[in-house]
């Protein structure tokens, strides 16, 4: 599973997810938030895509318009509001073992540059914590696992046959137009793949 086909099967999946939708030239991005434009791509490399994150409406329009002209027909643009992540993470579903990595505040901190507060690996016969124990409410812990068992059944088959699923997750707030958090914190997952 590719980035695009993830975008797709995350929203399908009925994991609270962002609200993205496909972007086209007559798409409407209110001006009173931030947003964020991303792409996913048919064919080649869907590491590194170009993205905005937490921009103007102005500023995610132009960019959006300059990626539609340059990607393929089948290829997706996409948006949705900015959100502020207060805790980050990914979770690894495979057949014999889940693993829960976190990190404060946004992934970004956790996949480039490589800190992580605590990582958790279940197994049906262990539990092994690593990094900063009480760093996730057990609260947390178990909503993040009741997600990471509802993929493994949703992709029992692909799971069976040895793939291994990653998912991007946040527990965070959405953004007034001056990136302050407003309203409740919500634990969103914003991609997946599979290996």
């Amino acid at each position: 599973m590719n980035k695009l086909e993830g975008f797709y099967a995350l929203q399908r999946s009925l994991l609270p997810s962002v609200p993205w939708k496909k972007y086209d030239m007559n798409s409407i991005l209110d001006d009173r938030i931030l947003w964020t434009i991303r792409c996913a791509v048919i064919k080649g490399d869907d590491q590194n895509l170009p993205r905005k994150v937490g921009v103007t409406a102005n500023e995610a329009k132009e960019f959006a318009d300059k990626l539609l002209s340059s990607l393929g027909e089948y290829d997706l643009v996409l948006f949705y509001p900015y959100f502020i992540a207060d805790k980050s993470g990914v979770i690894e579903v495979a057949f014999d073992r889940i693993v829960i990595e976190s990190v404060k505040d946004d992934l970004w901190n956790l996949v480039t540059h490589n800190k992580k507060d605590v990582t958790i690996i279940m197994s049906e016969k262990d539990i092994y914590l690593d990094g900063e124990k009480d760093f996730l409410h057990k609260t947390e812990i178990n909503e993040l696992l009741e997600y990471a068992k509802a993929i493994k059944r949703i992709f029992r088959t692909d799971i069976a046959e040895g793939k291994v699923f990653f998912l991007e997750w946040s527990y965070a707030y959405n953004s007034d137009i001056n990136k302050n958090p407003i309203g409740k914190r919500n634990l969103i997952f914003y991609e997946i793949r599979s290996v």
